[in-house]
């Protein structure tokens, strides 16, 4: 039986990516996945000469491959990775990715450094599900509160990018969330080459955001690049693990349509007109914020009542 030859090299190949057409081996294709970081760091002028650059390092197969990815595109430009693990405090889910990640990073050689919600906040997200009284999923308590924890990170670690391993997938996903909430401040947001409006508000790039989700999984398993097995218990909260389906029923008839989507959401959202919103400084936490509560703060007290946020 005769192999399927790489069409790029005509070894053989391990690999259908069916909306290009292309057949590819394992070196052509894990090439193909670099090069095409690289191309979105350059089309959204994502990171600069120099950058220091924090990585946001979950455990899972994403954010592994995006920090190693990084580590090799970075070398030759004098910037600077480090590596950032947020453990929320989910009971027999984050353990497992903190092992994960100390062992890999270690390996590759990238300052790693770990950042609590109990420390923080003085609890972990299981005990804020437990406390919270309104019908706020899970996921975009968790949202808000690894974004400041992100945010606090940057700021002790003096760097000016975060790198996060939002994937394709990821991207769209949003972007049909934010249209079924009529949420066009949201939607705005995911253009890639909106700028901070504020000296102090860190920059967030998004590496990964023309990759499929399935494809930086064939990458991770093509690099034996380790990953967390357990999923996360909240994961099926909110509404993103329906539109997950439904988009991936699409992709299987029609080869391309995830890029189609991601290419009409750029579009809107750089078209998409948002007024500019004076920042100020929250009176609980002194982070920016549009209004005197910041997001963190507001959902914290919808959770607790009135708690007082640590200051930072």
């Amino acid at each position: 039986m005769l192999h399927i030859r790489c069409t790029k090299c005509g070894n053989k190949a391990i690999y259908y990516r069916v909306y290009s057409g292309e057949k590819l081996c394992n070196a052509c294709f894990c090439s193909s996945v670099m090069e095409k970081v690289k191309r979105t760091i350059a089309k959204f002028n994502l990171l600069k000469y120099g950058d220091r650059i924090g990585v946001a390092v979950s455990g899972g197969k994403d954010s592994l491959s995006l920090l190693k990815i990084l580590n090799e595109i970075c070398k030759p430009h004098a910037s600077k990775l480090y590596a950032i693990t947020i453990d929320e405090g989910i009971f027999g889910y984050r353990e497992e990715a903190i092992g994960i990640c100390k062992k890999f990073i270690k390996e590759i050689n990238v300052p790693h450094y770990v950042f609590s919600f109990r420390k923080l906040y003085g609890f972990g997200l299981d005990d804020v599900i437990k406390l919270r009284k309104s019908k706020i999923s899970a996921c975009s308590i968790c949202g808000i509160l690894r974004r400041r924890a992100l945010d606090i990170a940057a700021k002790e670690l003096d760097v000016n990018v975060i790198a996060t391993a939002h994937n394709l997938d990821d991207i769209i996903q949003t972007f049909m969330i934010n249209i079924l909430n009529g949420d066009t401040d949201r939607i705005r947001w995911l253009d890639p080459e909106i700028k901070p409006r504020s000296a102090f508000i860190i920059r967030r790039v998004k590496p990964l955001m023309e990759i499929y989700e399935k494809e930086i999984a064939m990458y991770a398993f093509l690099n034996n690049i380790p990953f967390q097995t357990v999923t996360c218990p909240y994961m099926n909260e909110g509404i993103r693990s329906e539109i997950r389906f439904i988009i991936n029923a699409l992709e299987d008839k029609h080869p391309g349509v995830k890029y189609n989507i991601l290419n009409t959401a750029i579009k809107i959202s750089q078209g998409l007109f948002m007024e500019e919103r004076v920042l100020m400084v929250c009176k609980l936490c002194n982070f920016p914020s549009s209004s005197e509560l910041c997001s963190v703060c507001k959902i914290l007290e919808t959770i607790k009542g009135n708690i007082i946020y640590k200051n930072h």
